[in-house]
């Protein structure tokens, strides 16, 4: 690779960890190709990419980039970076049922919302429910009292209407 294509790789990977919403490095050592492929194939269902490129080229695209001070120390040996275009949550997912499967992925750190987070962190966003979900659970809780207070109105209902205008029960008949 010549001086050329690594100044172009390394502008191309600084506006990659500029225009992600999270960015996580992972640890791909020892993974088959087909491993890899399929691992790829899978992020790119969630808007997600995978790149592996030198670490010294990447440090250099991440120096770029002031919030990312603190990934620096992350990159190195075998290291691949995640970037994320729309949602953290689904990729950190995506990334922890992989290593679940197979060992040889790690999961190293990450770079979600201004905040530099490790592996037990991307563990717990992992183990987070969509935002569809969560979103429809907040509604759920919102909406429960007005079910409650309708049910309860129903209910009164129920019972005025099974009396009869004095206040006693009304007969039923059986046929």
């Amino acid at each position: 690779m010549n001086r050329q294509q690594k100044e172009s790789l390394i502008d191309n990977l600084h506006k990659q960890f500029v225009s992600s919403a999270a960015t996580y490095v992972i640890g791909y050592s020892g993974l088959s190709v087909n491993a890899i492929s399929d691992l790829r194939s899978k992020l790119r269902e969630h808007k997600a990419q995978l790149k592996v490129a030198k670490m010294r080229l990447t440090k250099r695209a991440v120096a770029a980039v002031p919030a990312l001070g603190g990934v620096e120390q992350f990159l190195r040996e075998q290291r691949g970076i995640v970037f994320v275009s729309s949602e953290p949550t689904a990729v950190a997912k995506v990334l922890y049922e992989f290593s679940k499967q197979n060992e040889r992925l790690a999961i190293i750190a990450g770079y979600v919302e201004n905040e530099i987070i490790d592996a037990e962190a991307i563990k717990t966003l992992a183990l987070l429910p969509s935002r569809d979900v969560l979103r429809a659970q907040v509604l759920g809780a919102m909406l429960a009292p007005m079910a409650k207070l309708v049910m309860v109105l129903s209910l009164i209902h129920k019972k005025l209407s099974s009396q009869d205008s004095q206040g006693e029960p009304k007969e039923e008949s059986v046929s």
